[in-house]
């Protein structure tokens, strides 16, 4: 009761730190040279990182914050002596990147609801066999193929849940127990990478390029991020399977037999509708070259499909995750501003003018993506991020953009670093110290691949 008490307070007094520390940084960052609305537009960054780092306020009322302030300060003639149009600030909300995280939501529900993700995950197990190893490698590689369609926090419950009856037969001491609780997170964050709406991180990247003039098709982002997946993936694999894998006695699977028995969720039809719209709309948008249906417009066919069939009705689409789309408006909001009020370019000159080799540039934005999505979200980090390399490397606008959504992803040191390590945190079969191995490995090769293949095959 007395914890219940003092979260309130402690968000109160965060909030209020959160504010006077930015407030702090802009009166010792801000130039005399500096307009009305770049001095706003710095408070408001420091702030929201405040709020951001201190969880005082959700992620997505942070970004509700972001756009209200934007429209009072940066287009209000009694706050600010030079009134910008701030429509481009509230018009974030029906931009592409959002229509397509949409038509990705409504995919994961309809898989959800009729359980064609467990009938994945069922079907992964009897054919990987009982072998320990295999079984690992079959479900890390179903969880990676489940969160290109689905968010990476929905495929780790989903598959956990599943296989929790085996993780409490094996035990907390049990090195295949490990694997498992390890493996399945790295894979659900790792398959992120691969598609557009994998994370919200990639649908930042795209939009901010789209406002640059630079258009990545879902088929484009593919061609870098399911390779990465893959080796990513696979070399995960492997070193769990070397470190945690000593006992290859073949496992029980009658866990199994029981799910099996369980109502399967969904009609017969309900599925195959699923099967045809997930077919269709993925085909469209794997060859919007050929048909030019933009990939937004895509989205329509499961909005639309799913709703009109009665796949998913008034609950399901209220459950969706809304707040997701908030936190990626206001972060296209909040690097709109930081690009249209010129202080991203103020900053990139002078990184400009030291003459850094733009390599080395690469790198250390990439790793910095990396820290410092360990202990904010990678949602953030690529808002501020992304913007930031792009006017910095501006002849490798697409290039950096890729690089920073993929190493925001490759954050993994510790629980909180990203939501699939919490949820296998929160089983009570794993130790803050166990997350160390995938923090160390993904972290240090996730920016290292990502610079390498995006600027390979570009």
């Amino acid at each position: 009761m007395e914890k219940e008490k003092s979260k309130p307070r402690k968000s109160i007094i965060s909030f209020i730190l959160s504010f006077v520390i930015a407030l702090g940084l802009t009166f010792l960052i801000k130039e005399p040279a500096f307009t009305t609305s770049q001095v706003y537009v710095i408070f408001l960054l420091f702030f929201s990182i405040g709020l951001w780092l201190t969880e005082a306020i959700p992620p997505f009322a942070v970004s509700l914050l972001i756009i209200a302030y934007l429209v009072y300060t940066l287009g209000n003639k009694y706050f600010n002596s030079a009134p910008e149009n701030i429509a481009k600030y509230v018009n974030t909300f029906s931009s592409s990147v959002i229509w397509l995280l949409l038509g990705g939501f409504f995919l994961a529900s309809a898989m959800t609801k009729t359980k064609l993700d467990e009938a994945l995950f069922r079907f992964t197990l009897k054919v990987s066999g009982k072998k320990p190893a295999n079984v690992l490698i079959g479900l890390m590689f179903t969880t990676m193929v489940a969160s290109m369609l689905m968010s990476n926090s929905a495929t780790t419950a989903m598959v956990l849940a599943a296989t929790m009856p085996l993780l409490t037969a094996l035990g907390k001491k049990s090195g295949f127990a490990k694997a498992l609780l390890l493996g399945i997170p790295i894979a659900a964050t790792t398959g992120g990478m691969a598609t557009i709406i994998g994370t919200p991180s990639n649908a930042i990247a795209v939009g901010a390029l789209s406002n640059a003039g630079i258009t990545i098709e879902f088929v484009d982002w593919m061609k870098y991020g399911v390779p990465l997946s893959i080796v990513l993936t696979a070399i995960s694999c492997f070193v769990l399977i070397k470190i945690f894998i000593r006992d290859h006695t073949p496992i029980s699977l009658d866990f199994l037999e029981k799910k099996d028995n369980v109502n399967s969720g969904g009609s017969v039809l309900q599925r195959r509708i699923v099967i045809v719209i997930i077919i269709v709309t993925v085909g469209l948008w794997l060859t919007t070259s050929l048909h030019g249906m933009t990939v937004a417009a895509i989205c329509a066919i499961p909005l639309v499909f799913l709703t009109l069939t009665g796949v998913l009705e008034g609950k399901d689409v209220r459950a969706l995750p809304w707040d997701t789309l908030l936190l990626v408006a206001g972060g296209l909001s909040l690097g709109m501003a930081l690009e249209q009020t010129g202080l991203l370019n103020i900053y990139a000159q002078r990184l400009i003018t030291m003459d850094i080799n733009s390599m080395v540039l690469m790198a250390i934005l990439a790793f910095i993506t990396m820290l410092v999505s360990n202990i904010m979200s990678n949602t953030a980090a690529s808002t501020v991020l992304i913007p930031l390399g792009m006017t910095i490397l501006v002849a490798f606008k697409a290039e950096i953009a890729l690089i920073i959504a993929f190493s925001a992803s490759s954050a993994m040191f510790l629980p909180v670093s990203t939501p699939p390590n919490a949820i296998a945190f929160s089983t009570g079969l794993l130790e803050q110290k166990d997350f160390r191995l995938g923090g160390i490995l993904i972290g240090l090769l996730g920016p290292v691949l990502a610079i390498l293949w995006v600027l390979l095959i570009s």
